[in-house]
């Protein structure tokens, strides 16, 4: 059984959804530290003036604590201004009168935590990519200890899977002899960002998921599979068969 554990961000970019395409269980690590200035509470939009601007989440979250521990700041009216922005981006996109209604509903939420409102941006983005969806857990929820790369195999080890998938990043920190020796088979994905039809100008890459999604509606699921084609190397760095499908 193959794995993926990612942190849930906010909208997150396409290559997120490539990664939970290809795996069984999808662990969100909701329990590791908060950081601001980072993709746990913002992203990216394009504008029809052809220039992005970020999304941010007002936050209390306090130095240190986790995701999961995050509350937002409600006293701040950032759901209408939020939803406004996505709609004066998008409005005149192909697919956004098809996907909008989903959206909006989840911006018409009050939301007190973080991490639900994540969870749930992306859980629906996945079932309107019509991508593979896989098994959703958080880690906070499993009860693992460790830090880590033990922490890592301690939560694929609960969960009983044999293949867990890293971004490239984790190179410069996994200890990535402690899977062989628990028999876990470690793969780096190297997602390859392909240019899609986009609205307003010359083509811009990394921009939150729903710009693929607007812009190219039902086809996404193949532009994140183009993206994920020979995306999968093994820890020698071999690449790996994308045809040889997770086990489900």
């Amino acid at each position: 059984m193959r794995a993926v554990i990612l942190q849930p961000t906010y909208l997150p970019w396409m290559g997120y959804f490539g990664m939970m395409d290809i795996t069984d269980v999808f662990v969100f690590y909701d329990d590791v530290q908060f950081v601001e200035r980072s993709w746990h509470r913002r992203n990216r939009v394009k504008m029809p003036n052809g220039e992005c601007i970020w999304l941010s989440v007002p936050v209390k979250g306090k130095f240190g604590c986790g995701i999961n521990e995050v509350k937002i700041n409600t006293e701040v009216k950032w759901r209408a201004k939020h939803w406004t922005t996505i709609r004066h981006a998008y409005t005149r996109a192909p697919f956004f009168g098809e996907y909008a209604a989903v959206l909006q509903r989840i911006y018409d939420k009050e939301w007190e935590y973080l991490v639900d409102l994540n969870v749930t941006l992306i859980e629906k983005l996945a079932e309107m990519l019509e991508i593979n969806r896989p098994e959703f857990l958080r880690s906070s929820e499993l009860n693992v200890g460790g830090q880590k790369t033990d922490r890592l195999i301690g939560i694929l080890k609960r969960i009983k899977a044999n293949e867990y998938v890293s971004g490239p990043a984790a190179k410069s920190y996994i200890e990535t002899e402690k899977f062989r020796d628990e028999g876990i088979s470690l793969f780096w994905y190297e997602f390859n960002h392909p240019v899609y039809p986009q609205l307003h100008g010359n083509f811009i890459a990394y921009l939150s998921a729903i710009d693929l999604l607007f812009n190219v509606g039902r086809r996404s699921t193949d532009v994140i599979r183009e993206g994920s084609e020979n995306s999968l190397r093994a820890m020698n760095e071999v690449p790996i068969d994308r045809t040889s499908q997770p086990m489900r």
